[in-house]
């Protein structure tokens, strides 16, 4: 019996799709490519934008076509939201939401012996347990993503993601150094921590856990090279957080501080918890405590009632900043929400002129930020060698430069001294100090 999964959205999905992958190894599948041949197909699903769910819905039929007589699983956001809505559709066996994932094989196999569908969707917003989904043979032997926390209060305006995921849940400090302890015993060098608000991380224990805590006990352990934060709030990082976190020699000098807008009336409708003027003081001290750091984010354009004097204020405010990349979205109405039934909502064209604009502007301060480390000497974690040039590797700096090198050694899942010699697109092209 083969399996095959297609994930979409964040890093805790990818996080779960691994360990849901691993609980069907251990029942004797084998995997597969979403695009091969499978008796059963996995659609791990988004719902941050009506693109996620279309693309959840494309996946849905593409399995279908592959083989009508496959077990379909739909699981994640979407199916949470709307699972009504995915069990209408032909061919959907199995129907989880961001719970009970961790019995994905118990289902699929009584779906295919019962001939019927199965839907397990719970109300999230009354679970306060984080669900173990621990994987335990990682299929990438790099780095390794470690869910440490699921859920949200934050509620902004736009959305959907507390319904989807329900009230912040931690998962155990103890099981999560055991964790750790037991992938640096198998070789892993960087380990990504990630959730879905990890900046809340301890809120629910009752103890003086923190994510700063688990950062500091992580660091101490051995054979653990390098640990990521995956996207966290700004309001995260206080002066008194940053002058802690500085003293971490193996914490990565990347965060990815989501931003959203740089104009505080748009931001105020979003319901985001800081203005502009807090998000530039988060940005600076960073950069006055962390050498070399690298500041990344996401911004949404057309936003409802964004007009043209706020979207500039935006533009200017990420001129003036200089972040090292952007990521670019056009608002999403979702139903549910309280800004979907804000008026003004923008134009569609407007909405992809104001995109366009801004992914020129991170196009040029990407280049910029790279080109500062040209003639630099940084350290390297090569993950692969490239798929389209044999003897080229991939692999990336502590502050999150993509790097590729040419070598006849072997260098996936070494850390390798790389001098930085150009810019080339979105990464550096770098070559091995001897």
């Amino acid at each position: 019996m083969k399996v095959a999964f297609a994930t979409l959205g964040c890093r805790v999905n990818v996080y779960e799709s691994e360990a849901m992958t691993e609980k069907f190894i251990k029942e004797g599948y084998e995997t597969a490519t979403f695009d091969e041949a499978a008796d059963v197909y996995v659609i791990n699903t988004c719902t941050v934008t009506n693109m996620g769910d279309k693309k959840s819905r494309q996946m849905i039929s593409r399995a279908r076509r592959k083989n009508p007589g496959a077990i379909i699983a739909v699981v994640g956001c979407y199916s949470q939201i709307a699972s009504e809505e995915i069990s209408k559709i032909e061919g959907v066996d199995v129907i989880l939401g961001t719970k009970n994932k961790g019995d994905i094989v118990y289902y699929v196999n009584r779906a295919r012996v019962e001939k019927k569908q199965f839907v397990e969707v719970n109300d999230v917003l009354k679970n306060k347990k984080f669900e173990e989904l621990k994987i335990e043979e990682y299929q990438d032997k790099t780095r390794a993503f470690l869910k440490i926390q699921d859920g949200c209060n934050q509620f902004c305006s736009y959305c959907l993601i507390p319904f989807a995921r329900g009230a912040v849940c931690s998962k155990n400090p103890d099981l999560i150094l055991d964790e750790v302890r037991q992938l640096a015993a198998n070789g892993f060098k960087e380990i990504i921590l990630s959730g879905i608000h990890i900046a809340s991380y301890g809120v629910d224990l009752d103890n003086d856990w923190s994510l700063v805590k688990v950062l500091e006990e992580i660091n101490k352990i051995e054979g653990i090279e390098r640990i990521r934060i995956g996207s966290i709030d700004p309001t995260f990082f206080t002066e008194g957080v940053i002058e802690k976190i500085v003293s971490l020699k193996k914490l990565c000098p990347h965060f990815h501080l989501s931003l959203q807008s740089g104009s505080n009336a748009t931001l105020k409708r979003m319901n985001r918890h800081y203005n502009a003027e807090e998000y530039k003081d988060v940005v600076n001290n960073l950069r006055k405590y962390i050498k070399d750091v690298s500041i990344t984010t996401d911004v949404i354009v057309g936003f409802p009632g964004e007009s043209e004097k706020e979207f500039d204020e935006t533009y200017r405010f990420l001129q003036d900043i200089k972040l090292s990349k952007i990521h670019v979205f056009k608002y999403s109405p979702r139903s549910g929400t309280k800004a979907a039934k804000m008026i003004l909502q923008v134009d569609g064209k407007i909405k992809e002129q104001r995109s366009e604009k801004l992914i020129n502007l991170n196009l040029d301060l990407e280049k910029e930020f790279m080109e500062k480390f040209k003639g630099k000497s940084m350290n390297v974690l090569f993950e692969e060698e490239m798929k389209n040039k044999e003897n080229h590797y991939i692999g990336y700096t502590p502050n999150y430069i993509k790097v590729t090198v040419e070598s006849a050694e072997k260098l996936d899942g070494k850390i390798i001294e790389v001098k930085l010699l150009e810019v080339e697109k979105e990464n550096m092209i770098g070559i091995v100090e001897k």
